[in-house]
């Protein structure tokens, strides 16, 4: 007999698997059965079968096998019952066909994609196939790549959740209408939607660098997936400057999650970390990559958005100290990133370089005309930031504040105690 206590952490653990296997279902499934929208529905049902079964049989030795298993089981009779069997038929033989070309005229820059057997990378590509557009290709890749929910896409993009819930229905009915080969693509397509499979990494690692929801914060395995795709798009077009700078982000950014939590796994702020605790190997490629980008940049005319991220996490990475960063370099990249590409939360972490930099009241002075401009109302970080700058500068009662506010708006219950705790700190 199963007690409570046992159902609620079968219960747990069902919802931490899914969590972190639902994207490899989806992948898998999407390639069997040729359409996302059924294969998210029969990952579900794996998913509804864990939860009735498990709690009498006990977790599987390996849950995620188990969920693929019976998912698969599931479309198999779902593919034996359909009777739109001719165009099923006509699907492989287009997948053929694309085999055959590409086996005749050989993908570019001698990297063969059926090299790589990765279900996601291709679901990815899929997801941010041409038909779609740019703001549905990424929410939809952030809903089956990293399992997001439509309120945490939300929140990366600073729009309404209604909004993003339409994206996602309309591009997988278009995907299904169109009939999409899940396939990674090769040649003038490939080049047109890095783009947006850039972002979507990008975005993914980010959801799990600083989760914007729930009580963790941080969800170590999308920032996992985020870099080992960020490595194969390395691999398979090696002459792309930006590629090498989004995997430079990522190998940087990830050498410091050790030490951003403590014991008790509360959030460390990046001047109070233990720098000993980096890891320097992920570091290393992080340099690496970045010498890369840089070289190619050069020969290309320019740095783009995700090198010019880059060498700023590379700032922080030669600085031995928080008190050694040189925090005037990163101001100028900042600006030139602003350049690039422009947007409020670059502007606001301008704001933050600037602070550091030339002082407080400079920084405060930028915060607050993007204030004034509403377009990060709502936005936690700049309350925080506001917040941080006004305890720097003495005012105390304005601090605190705005920590409270900010506490207020995250969604993130570790986030929630850290400002909760600096608003503390400012007294009354």
């Amino acid at each position: 007999m199963v007690v409570a206590a046992d159902q609620d952490r079968i219960r747990h653990t069902v919802e931490a698997v899914w969590r972190i296997e639902s994207p490899r279902l989806i992948a898998g499934l999407t390639r069997l059965i040729r359409d996302i929208d059924t294969a998210e529905e029969l990952a579900q049902d794996a998913l509804v079968a864990a939860l009735e079964q498990w709690p009498q049989s006990g977790v599987p030795r390996n849950p995620g096998a188990w969920l693929m298993a019976t998912a698969k089981h599931r479309a198999v009779d779902l593919l034996r019952r359909n009777e739109r069997l001719a165009r099923k038929l006509q699907l492989l033989g287009h997948e053929q066909e694309i085999e055959q070309r590409q086996q005749q005229d050989g993908p570019p820059g001698g990297a063969d994609p059926e090299d790589i057997q990765d279900d996601l990378l291709r679901l990815v590509f899929t997801a941010c196939h041409p038909v779609l557009s740019r703001e549905a290709r990424v929410a939809l890749t952030l809903r089956l790549l990293g399992g997001l929910t439509t309120e945490e896409i939300a929140r990366a993009f600073l729009v309404p959740e209604p909004t993003v819930a339409q994206r996602i229905v309309r591009a997988k009915r278009t995907l299904a209408k169109e009939e999409v080969p899940f396939e990674v693509p090769y040649g003038p397509e490939l080049d047109e939607r890095l783009g947006s499979v850039l972002e979507v990494v990008y975005l993914v690692f980010n959801e799990g660098y600083s989760a914007t929801a729930g009580d963790d914060w941080m969800r170590p395995g999308l920032c996992e997936d985020a870099l080992r795709l960020g490595r194969v798009l390395a691999g398979l077009m090696p002459s792309q400057p930006e590629v090498h700078g989004l995997v430079a982000l990522l190998e940087i950014q990830a050498s410091r999650s050790a030490a951003r939590t403590d014991a008790s796994g509360a959030p460390v702020l990046l001047p109070d970390q233990d720098r000993s605790r980096w890891d320097q190997l992920l570091i290393r490629r992080g340099f690496a990559a970045l010498v890369r980008a840089e070289e190619l940049s050069a020969a290309g005319g320019g740095y783009g958005p995700y090198t010019l991220q880059a060498a700023i996490a590379a700032c922080h990475a030669r600085a031995l100290t928080a008190a050694e960063t040189d925090w005037a370099r990163i101001a100028g990249l900042y600006e030139a990133l602003a350049a690039r590409a422009p947007s409020p939360v670059v502007e606001l972490n301008r704001a933050v370089a600037v602070a550091k930099a030339y002082g407080p009241a400079a920084g405060l002075a930028l915060v607050d005309a993007l204030a004034e401009t509403d377009t990060l109302k709502g936005y936690h970080l700049l309350p925080s930031v506001r917040g941080d700058l006004l305890a720097r500068l003495g005012r105390r009662a304005e601090a605190r504040r705005e920590f409270e506010q900010a506490a207020a708006l995250t969604r993130n219950g570790a986030e929630r105690t850290l400002l909760l705790e600096r608003a503390a700190a400012c007294g009354e």
